[in-house]
């Protein structure tokens, strides 16, 4: 995996990429990094996504989401067309700094899915009796009482 040189901060002596504090992103060899949008509110997962140098540059820099839409080839601000805006509230990373947590909250309409679903996570994979092949199910995310 490679870092971008606009983000990282080297590490300090003694320092590991558990322990350091240092914002290091490790990018893919695409230039990407996934982006798992978490809701702020009731911790749902909304949306998966990836982001490039440029997209978390700006998502840091304005404290909206921004990510790179690989079947289109550009930068996009997540709301941008729909008015459904993701307001960064905490950006986290993992362990070895391969993913990107967002917290937000959805502004607009409360949706973050291009469908209109709440979440883009509105199906189950379910395996139904008889050993057929799995089928989707529209289902609630878990410990939620209403469909998403």
């Amino acid at each position: 995996m490679t870092s971008t040189s606009q983000i990282t901060s080297p590490l300090a002596s003694g320092e590991t990429e558990e322990t350091t504090r240092s914002f290091r992103p490790a990018f893919g060899p695409d230039g990407l990094i996934p982006a798992i949008v978490t809701d702020k509110a009731s911790g749902d997962v909304l949306m998966f996504a990836y982001m490039n140098e440029e997209a978390l540059r700006e998502t840091i820099a304005s404290g909206l989401a921004h990510f790179w839409s690989r079947s289109r080839a550009k930068l996009w601000k997540k709301g941008d067309e729909s008015g459904n805006l993701l307001k960064v509230i905490q950006l986290r990373t993992d362990c070895d700094q391969d993913v990107i947590w967002v917290v937000a909250e959805v502004q607009g309409g409360g949706v973050a899915c291009h469908t209109g679903e709440r979440s883009c996570f509105y199906r189950r994979v379910v395996q139904p009796t008889g050993g057929s092949a799995p089928v989707l199910e529209f289902a609630p995310l878990p410990g939620s009482e209403k469909p998403v």
